[in-house]
């Protein structure tokens, strides 16, 4: 059985397109709709984890990520 891993996808619009960023591995990929892009972003994470070492895994992996919203002034 392959081993799981909780990872952060945060998918933003852009044009016509949705770009998909896993912050974890700073790994990012797109598509036309967000489940499209979602999952090419975890099409390309597992890419990532098959073709990686063990130290750029170890290198790239942030345990740690926070999301949070700002409230800045304009202008």
């Amino acid at each position: 059985m392959k081993q799981k891993k909780q990872l952060t996808a945060i998918i933003n619009p852009e044009d016509d397109w949705y770009v998909a960023l896993c912050p974890e591995l700073d790994i990012a990929s797109q598509g036309k709709t967000i489940e499209e892009a979602r999952d090419n972003l975890v099409e390309a994470v597992e890419l990532f984890f098959q073709t990686a070492s063990t130290s750029e895994i170890a290198d790239r992996m942030h345990t740690e990520v926070f999301i949070t919203r700002l409230e800045v002034s304009l202008g």
